[in-house]
């Protein structure tokens, strides 16, 4: 079964090219929205509406129409933020026939006159305002929700410190009813009636520093009650994790997540799953991760190894809290692939002994940070240590 996937703008029936079209009258089936669907002209073929919520009807529908030509409606380019990537992942490349139309995103770049490679490309299309993260002096096209995106946006700019960035909701794109509309997000009200996209030219308040996407945040943006990597043993251990695009990292006894919403923060496609036992402390991550960009972070509470059974297999796998449990180091040492990395703190004697038994019987390094900081002693400034940590990493074979 080959299936069609044609992109289609604001601009209907009239702005397909000829194999669009062509692809479009030779169908048996045509799915879409209701709202594509209403730009094609009558024809014989069957016009099916995608049901809400979408996704879990996509594969019923496709097996419905089994022999049939099937035609899929798509918005703009169908493999940008598009059904296109969906159909790839269930049905493979090879059953997918796309012809792709302007996206929005190149629509939007056009009127702006911003070049393509010099702006991040940011759905909040089925995910929270919370995962737009933004960096001064960076041009950001966001792909609306609905209406009102643009108004939460605006609000979360000025949460963080983003007022003076200016914004440009661009509406109906290539379309008939095309519109715009500039102002800052300081000064913005209002909303969008129909399918907008918003352009954002990051600019920050006087004094404010943002944060980056480093490692080592301050320990002040988390809320913790003391089970916190502290700043710089978080930097450290994360650089021995060596974060990749689209890798999953478990965060074993997460405490307030730090080291997870960290590794999330360090590429969109980064994944993580944060394990927590205490109840309160796993309420207070996603707090923190919902805070810090990654609402996406999982959060899964439980008590390691059992918490560990049904998880997805991780790519790398951060103990920082509960070394010591029976069954915790060897389930998450037996979950790793082959490459995988696994990273274990300890500031206990009993939990550094744990570690070093495992480099003996395994391998990997061991390294002991050491950190002081300044503070007041008496009138005067003196350095107070905070607890050594013991660090061992090590790779499976």
């Amino acid at each position: 079964m080959t299936i069609t996937v044609v992109g289609i703008g604001a601009d209907g029936w009239d702005g397909l090219s000829a194999a669009a079209r062509r692809a479009v009258a030779e169908a048996e089936v045509v799915l879409g929205s209701a709202r594509q669907l209403a730009l094609l002209p009558p024809s014989e073929a069957r016009h099916v509406a995608w049901p809400s919520p979408m996704l879990p009807a996509v594969e019923p529908l496709l097996a419905e129409h089994a022999g049939r030509r099937v035609c899929v409606l798509a918005s703009g380019d169908p493999m940008l933020f598009g059904i296109g990537g969906t159909l790839v992942r269930l049905l493979g490349a090879s059953a997918l026939r796309v012809v792709p139309h302007p996206s929005s995103v190149s629509l939007a770049c056009a009127r702006l006159g911003w070049p393509a490679e010099d702006v991040d490309v940011v759905s909040l299309v089925g995910r929270p305002v919370e995962s737009l993260v933004v960096t001064p002096n960076r041009r950001v096209l966001v792909l609306s929700a609905d209406g009102e995106t643009p108004g939460r946006v605006a609000e979360l700019l000025c949460a963080k410190g983003f007022g003076p960035t200016a914004m440009t909701v661009l509406e109906e794109l290539g379309g008939p009813g095309e519109r715009r509309w500039d102002g800052t997000a300081v000064t913005w009200s209002g909303s969008s009636g129909g399918l907008n996209l918003v352009a954002l030219d990051c600019r920050v308040e006087p004094g404010v520093s943002p944060l980056g996407r480093g490692f080592g945040l301050p320990d002040e943006v988390f809320e913790h009650d003391g089970q916190l990597t502290k700043r710089e043993v978080r930097a450290v251990t994360l650089a021995a994790l060596r974060p990749l695009p689209g890798q999953l990292l478990w965060d074993v006894g997460a405490g307030a997540g730090s080291v997870g919403i960290e590794w999330m923060r360090s590429h969109p496609s980064c994944r993580a799953v944060a394990v927590e036992a205490v109840g309160e402390r796993a309420a207070r991550i996603e707090r923190n991760a919902r805070a810090l960009g990654v609402p996406a972070l999982t959060v899964v509470t439980g008590r390691a190894p059992a918490a560990l059974a049904d998880l997805p297999r991780p790519d790398a796998v951060f103990v920082g809290g509960g070394v010591t449990g029976e069954g915790v180091l060897e389930a998450c040492w037996a979950a790793l692939p082959a490459g995988g990395l696994l990273v274990a703190n300890a500031v206990t004697l009993e939990s550094e002994a744990v570690l070093a038994r495992w480099q003996r019987a395994v391998g990997g390094a061991l390294t002991r940070v050491e950190i002081s900081r300044a503070g007041p002693v008496g009138g005067l400034t003196g350095w107070r240590p905070m607890m050594p940590v013991t660090l061992w990493e090590v790779a499976r074979t």
